[in-house]
């Protein structure tokens, strides 16, 4: 006879926001020692890529990556290259470069030896990646920012730690960006940006990821409802049209990072959401909404 399903759920304050995980295996054991190697993989990323922490990847090239190259850890670069590539693919719609602009706002602590003024901010086509994982950047004073992408790489990490250790179904949520694996779907609520005790609708989850961005509640920066989350690199000011979005990708690190492209290009992100096999629900600051062609196949529960 098979062993009964045992549930283990555990939440840790990681990434700027409390992550959660949900997991099930055959044992109590096996399970539970899988969610803290999970939980361990998250700190990992949390330690590489915090803006905060002058040690960590993030706070070494921010120091330093314009004076000489900075080598960096494999999972760093790993968000880099994606980083970059997202910054190519959006025409620099997605800028993990805007970090000074987020310093002027407010949204992240200034550092006045790394700090720009706002007309000489540098855009991610200034960073160079080079041999045996170093960093450069071209732009003196540059200073990147990770929060956009690297939460969606932690939640990836972590469930491929699950699934690798013997766990048969699991959720990783990590301030609402999440991503689940195993045979059932789970029904994932979406709050409305311009009321977030309301749900707008719930989607289906099996086996995908799903983030969200809005200018009304974003965990990973401040718990101000009034907080402005999304910065448009172009005008360097928060985003307008749109003030929330939802993506649905194969990975949490796109549906993390593509969140923001959509909440500054709206329907201009489609070819983006394309290429990633992504869809996307926004909500415009008329109250309209949108969503992508394949977005009602998800819809489980209409609010």
């Amino acid at each position: 006879m098979a062993p009964a399903r045992v549930d283990v759920r555990r939440a840790r304050p990681l990434l700027g926001t409390f992550v959660d995980i949900s997991a099930s295996g055959a044992t109590h054991e096996v399970t539970a020692r899988a969610v803290d190697a999970a939980f361990a993989a998250i700190a990992d990323v949390h330690r590489l890529m915090s803006f905060h922490d002058n040690g960590s990847d993030v706070g070494r090239l921010n120091r330093e990556a314009t004076l000489h190259p900075v080598t960096v850890d494999a999972s760093t670069l790993a968000v880099l290259q994606t980083a970059l590539d997202l910054h190519r693919r959006s025409g620099g719609a997605f800028d993990i470069a805007v970090a000074p602009v987020l310093q002027d706002l407010g949204l992240l602590p200034r550092d006045r030896s790394v700090a720009l003024a706002r007309s000489e901010v540098a855009t991610s086509a200034a960073i160079e990646l080079l041999t045996d994982n170093r960093v450069a950047f071209r732009t003196p004073g540059m200073a990147i920012d990770l929060g956009g992408v690297a939460k969606g790489f932690a939640v990836d990490r972590a469930l491929n730690v699950l699934k690798g250790a013997g766990v048969t179904a699991a959720i990783v949520n990590a301030g609402g960006d999440l991503a689940t694996f195993g045979p059932l779907a789970q029904s994932i609520g979406i709050r409305d940006p311009r009321d977030p005790a309301r749900i707008i609708c719930s989607v289906a989850l099996r086996d995908r990821a799903l983030a969200s961005s809005g200018r009304s509640v974003d965990p990973v920066r401040s718990s101000d409802r009034a907080a402005i989350a999304v910065i448009d690199p172009q005008s360097q000011e928060p985003t307008a049209g749109i003030i929330g979005a939802t993506v649905v990708a194969p990975t949490c690190m796109i549906a993390d990072a593509i969140t923001k492209v959509v909440m500054i290009m709206g329907a201009h992100a489609s070819p983006l959401l394309d290429h990633f096999s992504a869809d996307a629900m926004m909500v415009e600051a008329s109250g309209d909404i949108c969503m992508t062609a394949n977005w009602n196949d998800l819809v489980s529960r209409a609010a």
